[in-house]
């Protein structure tokens, strides 16, 4: 064989190795070379800790922090997020494990894997940032329980949190993140630290997210019943062939507002994070204003200039603008009814009227789902529904969170 007759064949087998070695480099780090698409499938807005939301003793230094959170799709590659968002210092995780839940704050100990992060088993995160696991294969079903252990050492004086988890947490001194069960733990209905969940799934696969205040973050829920309406919404899209690749995040935060910071940052200021930097998101529904029209009197006290219904309607629109960049479809959900509550005042009732009316007729939106009309009484459409309120005609309970999810044409996430 002469000298170009060698290098060909040098050549040939080369490329032959490529071919093999790259697919299976790709398959060990992504999953899969052909698949490889990143979606979220669970997700909360980070808040600054304060008084109610504070960790019980023993603290969160030098202890095991169990959390439990639910899905929505399913993987068998999954990746963590943890947030410092709030933090002035940086959050070091000593050691942070996943695994399936088997009741309280017990896990089944053949599931428990740990997490790294570029190699590592521990991760310093910067103030103010967010941190990534890396890929980890584990067999997370479709609307399941996981659970996240973390062990802390020192944490920062300003924690980050989710005051509104509906979820118990659990916190017991000492390292524990494999432990079959943590008897001596304290009980907390907050989560801290944790930031979202990524699967691997097909390439059709995407996330909503719902962009709310405490009617979507579950106020009037069940604690660890998952019968928010995002979470409804979660299983209709199962139950259908055609949408049970769709994910939903819920990043709701009680006391929400759009134009100004109340329990959490307002929507303004979190769109970038909590919606548009979400994994896989293409469509978002807005449902936020409630506490804007109602707390106009507090807001007064506070030197605040109370939102206008003009007001209102602009930061939709930018919020419309900055999603339809990035391709994201926004439906805008009309503001549920508070008649009678106390945020009901006649100033509160015309606002209100005036942004739903905005929000049914502009055309901005690329589509409306009316959960006013849905959980409206039809004798008194300023009023819940009797079966839909939870009490204190403001917040939907467990029946009207389900009568909301009912209500949304899940045509609208197969465009």
């Amino acid at each position: 064989m002469n000298k170009n007759g060698m290098n060909k064949k040098w050549i040939f087998t080369f490329v032959l190795c490529i071919g093999l070695v790259v697919p299976s480099w790709a398959k060990q780090h992504n999953g899969s070379s052909e698949n490889a698409h990143w979606v979220g499938t669970w997700a909360s807005s980070p808040q600054l800790v304060d008084k109610s939301s504070a960790p019980p003793a023993p603290g969160l230094a030098n202890t095991t922090l169990r959390q439990i959170i639910h899905v929505s799709i399913g993987g068998q590659r999954i990746r963590v997020r943890f947030s410092n968002a709030f933090g002035a210092t940086p959050l070091t995780i000593v050691s942070a494990h996943i695994a399936l839940p088997d009741g309280g704050s017990k896990i089944k100990t053949d599931s428990d894997k740990p997490l790294t992060f570029h190699g590592q088993q521990s991760v310093a995160i910067p103030s103010g940032a967010l941190m990534i696991s890396d890929p980890l294969d584990f067999n997370l079903a479709a609307l399941s329980d996981l659970t996240i252990t973390i062990q802390l050492n020192e944490v920062p004086e300003l924690v980050t949190t989710h005051s509104g988890s509906r979820e118990t947490s659990y916190i017991q001194s000492g390292a524990l993140v494999s432990a079959e069960d943590l008897p001596s733990a304290a009980h907390t209905d907050h989560w801290y630290f944790i930031n979202g969940v990524d699967v691997q799934a097909a390439k059709d696969s995407a996330a909503i997210v719902a962009l709310g205040d405490s009617i979507t973050d579950g106020h009037g829920a069940t604690t660890n019943g998952n019968d928010r309406w995002t979470d409804d919404l979660a299983r209709r899209l199962q139950a259908d062939k055609h949408t049970r690749n769709i994910s939903v995040l819920n990043q709701g935060i009680g006391g929400n507002r759009l134009l100004h910071d109340g329990l959490g940052p307002n929507a303004l200021e979190r769109v970038d994070r909590d919606v548009l930097a979400q994994t896989g998101a293409r469509w978002l529904i807005i449902f936020e204003g409630v506490n804007d029209i109602g707390t106009r009197a507090w807001a007064e006290r506070r030197h605040e200039q109370p939102a206008s219904a003009d007001e209102m309607i602009a930061a939709y629109e930018q919020i419309i603008t900055r999603a339809h960049a990035l391709g994201i479809r926004v439906y805008g959900a009309t503001i549920t009814p508070f008649g009678g509550s106390f945020y009901d005042s006649p100033d509160a009732q015309e606002v209100w009227t005036k942004v739903n009316q905005w929000i049914r007729s502009s055309g901005k939106f690329d589509a409306v789902i009316d959960f006013a009309a849905t959980t409206g009484d039809p004798q008194n459409p300023s009023h819940l529904l009797p079966a839909d309120d939870s009490g204190d005609h403001l917040h939907p309970g467990s029946a009207g969170y389900k009568n909301m999810s009912d209500s949304i044409d899940l045509k609208l996430f197969t465009k």
